[in-house]
């Protein structure tokens, strides 16, 4: 139970006895699991964590879209092609999902654009690893959009209602590209020469590591991770 619980700043968890009636009001709309919506009262720490958390989700979205693109001219066919660029397509539209429930909160796109620019904010590491070969976009599919969905599917619950609601979108093209990815990887193992065998192993190998550190540390017990699960941002 997260009832006893609410945002105090940096001091940690507030008990129910310390919450002022507006405080006490959100978090039990919360724990009954009854969406926020844009227009209802809410604490500033949670507007403030779901801005941080959507933007950098956006980001990430956005970003994911740059290696992907990078491997549009040398698809290995006319087929992956269009694949291709169906994801990244979706890609894009999962960014402008995510920034339109961010903007809902009071936050300006222009603005965290920018900071992204400037290096203030975040997007997921993953994004930085380079592609090296055809075989890598089978593996971000399989492997990255596979990690993905199990971070996102549970955010489809969450308490902030624009943000559920673009993640069921979200999650059910996400597993398009997961299984696409998994059928590049699988033609060419299928398929392939033992070149492009060694090439698909390649690129699981170097995808793997990077793909299980995006569910973060095992031992993450940080007071703004318990607070969004005492809001059900998380």
């Amino acid at each position: 139970m997260y009832a006893q619980q609410v945002d105090t700043g940096s001091k940690g968890l507030k008990n129910r006895d310390e919450m002022s009636p507006e405080e006490r009001h959100f978090q039990e709309k919360v724990d009954a699991e009854t969406k926020i919506e844009p227009k209802n009262w809410m604490p500033d720490g949670y507007r403030k964590t779901l801005i941080r958390q959507i933007s950098q989700h956006a980001h990430s979205e956005i970003v994911g879209m740059l290696p992907e693109g990078n491997w549009l001219t040398r698809a290995p066919s006319l087929k992956r092609k269009l694949q291709l660029m169906a994801k990244i397509q979706d890609e894009a539209g999962h960014g402008l999902y995510l920034y339109s429930a961010m903007e809902t909160l009071g936050a300006d796109r222009d603005d965290e654009i920018e900071k992204l620019h400037r290096g203030e904010v975040k997007f997921s590491s993953i994004f930085t690893y380079p592609t090296l070969s055809w075989a890598d976009m089978g593996a971000i599919g399989w492997l990255v959009d596979g990690a993905a969905i199990v971070n996102q599917v549970p955010l489809q619950r969450c308490s902030y209602g624009p943000y559920a609601r673009a993640m069921i979108r979200v999650c059910k093209e996400e597993s398009f590209h997961q299984r696409q990815g998994y059928e590049v990887l699988l033609t060419m193992m299928r398929e392939g020469t033992d070149e492009q065998k060694e090439m698909v192993q390649d690129a699981i190998n170097r995808f793997w590591w990077p793909s299980l550190m995006m569910f973060g540390p095992s031992d993450d017990n940080s007071p703004n991770s318990a607070q969004s699960m005492a809001w059900k941002i998380k």
